[in-house]
């Protein structure tokens, strides 16, 4: 029974990590700011599944849930204090850093949101598991780190340095300040690029949330770069069954890795990046019909250019965590669109 930490715990990825490492007996702490990013609604809906009311919620202070291996506190990650207090108080082995400022698009209306998140919040995690001695550091970073790299499918051996929005760069620096904690401080990090995850209790500003909501309601789809767009789709389930067994398999120093031919994603440190995807990208245009089939109804396409901080197509290489974890993601795209159509119409009950 490992007590692991898990940030961003009331959001999307992070309600699912967090219930299946509470129903496989873990002893869980969720932490989570509970911004207006958007709807706290759903952020609260979500934390009830795990048994927390959110009611009884109060800034900075742990309360527990329904299950006894579980707990949630709301804090900011600039909160510095208050975040080495509950390291102190909890003595985690493991932290699973998934609290993020998200949206590439919203980088360019409020930056400083992603830099007091993204990185003086990062920061600050990084700080603490140094100083608590904890023995594993899981984050996620993300696939727009490849920014205008256009050779397919994304390696973690590739050139990451030519990123196209904020939330690129901070996801990029993340990755850069871990390896400095575990080549300073040997503390193990594994950073995980996370390729467009989608699913029920899905975030309403992705694509999945925006196209059912306008398709139901007979409104048009805004199909950006005139529908031109592929991307690595992976459903939610799929990628937390790839963080369990990232955050299970502690990353060890290579000692062949050689500076001369440095290979980005290792190190002679205790650091390591896989790219977490479903290795089977789809076109705009492929996921839209699986959308339309999952509703029964057919949308009304408006067509976008592309967008500033945007990219063509993403496809995740995941050989490496396939080869040291056993990683196999399983859902396709019809199957998971059902799933998150089928989550969409009970919870919003149409």
């Amino acid at each position: 029974m490992k007590r692991i930490l898990v940030t961003g715990a009331a959001g999307f990825i992070g309600f699912h990590l967090a219930k299946q490492l509470i129903d496989r007996g873990d002893f869980v702490v969720g932490l989570d700011s509970l911004n207006d990013y958007y709807e706290l609604d759903l952020k609260h809906a979500r934390l009830a599944q795990l048994g927390i009311d959110h009611s009884r919620i109060h800034p900075g202070e742990l309360i527990s849930g329904a299950q006894a291996n579980f707990s949630f506190v709301q804090m900011n990650l600039d909160d510095l204090p208050g975040l080495d207090q509950l390291f102190q108080d909890q003595d985690f082995d493991v932290v699973i850093n998934l609290a993020a400022q998200a949206g590439v698009r919203y980088s360019l209306i409020n930056p400083h949101a992603y830099i007091n998140s993204n990185i003086v919040g990062f920061v600050n995690v990084l700080e603490c598991c140094r100083h608590h001695k904890t023995k594993h550091l899981v984050y996620a970073s993300s696939s727009s780190v490849y920014g205008l790299n256009t050779e397919m499918p994304f390696s973690t051996a590739h050139n990451v340095d030519h990123p196209v929005s904020l939330y690129a760069a901070s996801k990029k620096s993340n990755e850069l300040m871990a390896h400095t904690y575990s080549h300073l401080y040997g503390l193990p990090t594994t950073g995980l690029r996370l390729f467009t995850v989608y699913g029920p209790w899905g975030r309403p500003d992705m694509a999945p949330f925006l196209f059912t909501k306008a398709i139901l309601a007979g409104e048009p789809i805004k199909v950006f770069n005139e529908g031109k767009m592929i991307r690595d789709f992976t459903f939610v389930g799929d990628i937390v069954a790839g963080i369990v067994l990232v955050a299970d398999r502690i990353p060890a120093p290579n000692p062949n890795w050689n500076p001369a031919l440095a290979d980005p994603a290792r190190s002679s440190a205790p650091y390591r990046i896989y790219n977490i995807g479903n290795n089977l990208p789809v076109s705009l245009a492929e996921f839209i019909a699986a959308t339309e089939k999952a509703l029964g109804k057919v949308a009304i396409k408006q067509m976008m250019p592309m967008q500033p901080g945007d990219v063509v197509a993403t496809f995740a290489d995941v050989s490496d965590l396939e080869a040291d974890t056993g990683y196999k993601p399983s859902t396709s795209i019809q199957e998971g669109m059902q799933r998150f159509v089928d989550w969409y119409r009970d919870y919003y009950q149409v």
